[in-house]
């Protein structure tokens, strides 16, 4: 793409992404049916055991005034529970794991929920290496079921803080639309911060982000009774090298190599689907295994920071 004047040399550089997951002409809900599919299947649920489906996305899911969990639900489990969507940008994911597990903790009789990630970004709306200079957007499914039945793994700890001050960030001066792309053609990140940053300053907006990062994290780790050299890996977004350098090796001293980035740079941002994706890529490669803890990290314009803490408690028989 960077010799096809399709991805600036510069941007290239920064971000050290070497390549990016774009799917053929598979829809966005299609690719997280087949993610469900697979969760399903290794975590041997049926749709009885299914108590809710909730499908996080962050762009466009192939039909307008349409439900996507929905068709999720009827492709992938078959049965009548609540399916809902769950519109958190890129920390949906991780959103719709907080959700899950208080519907699931407040009623002894509900059993599991599916939680499925999906997105695909394309052009015209979408240009993955230019939309939001620093990071690369790529295509891809994710699913994950969280049950009170026990499993693989154990759900220790999960924190999620909002900072509304934010949301400005990635709405700049435009006003309200009446339609998509009413204002422009293509998502533009970069216009819309320019503007927000005009009337806040960079160092309070990136005051804000750090000191939320910093908050969810500490959170995450004392209710899991852990202390960040206790984490064996750490899952984080999918963002460019030079984001993730400030944001966390730098500010907290992680070695990237104890992070998912040496494989996520080889896949791009994949939506609200990072944090799943990232903990299924550690499970299935035998990085992680019985014993290990692991922390996923997630953070979504709007503003909202997540963080959870995973204790792997066997090692599954799809597991590498």
């Amino acid at each position: 793409m960077v010799a096809a004047g399709g991805f600036d040399a510069v941007l290239a550089r920064v971000t050290d992404v070497v390549s990016v997951s774009v799917a053929g002409e598979e829809s966005a809900p299609e690719m997280a049916v087949r993610a469900a599919r697979t969760a399903l299947a290794r975590a041997r649920s049926t749709a009885d055991d299914i108590d809710l489906v909730l499908h996080a996305s962050f762009f466009y899911q192939g039909h307008d005034l349409w439900a996507p969990a929905s068709y999720v639900q009827r492709e992938a489990v078959g049965n009548n529970c609540p399916a809902m969507e769950v519109r958190q940008v890129s920390n949906g994911g991780m959103a719709a794991m907080e959700l899950a597990s208080a519907y699931l903790a407040v009623d002894p009789g509900r059993s599991s929920a599916l939680i499925t990630t999906g997105d695909k970004f394309c052009l015209p709306g979408f240009d993955r290496w230019h939309s939001d200079p620093g990071t690369v957007y790529a295509d891809g499914g994710t699913a994950l079921v969280l049950s009170r039945r026990g499993g693989f793994a154990r759900l220790r700890s999960l924190v999620t803080v909002s900072v509304p001050e934010l949301e400005g960030m990635n709405r700049g001066d435009d006003p309200f639309g009446r339609t998509p792309f009413e204002h422009r053609a293509q998502v533009d990140y970069e216009v819309c911060k320019r503007a927000f940053f005009a009337r806040t300053g960079v160092s309070h907006a990136a005051s804000l982000v750090s000191s939320a990062q910093e908050r969810v994290i500490k959170q995450a780790l004392a209710a899991a009774g852990l202390e960040l050299g206790d984490i064996d890996r750490i899952v984080l977004p999918h963002v460019g090298r030079r984001r993730l350098k400030v944001a966390f090796f730098s500010r907290f001293g992680i070695d990237p190599a104890r992070t998912t980035w040496p494989w996520s740079r080889a896949v791009g941002h994949l939506g609200a689907g990072d944090p799943i994706a990232g903990l299924d890529h550690l499970v299935s490669s035998g990085v992680l295994d019985a014993g290990h803890t692991c922390l996923l990290v997630s953070v979504g314009a709007g503003y909202s920071f997540s963080c959870a803490v995973v204790e792997i408690l066997a090692h599954p028989a799809w597991a590498g």
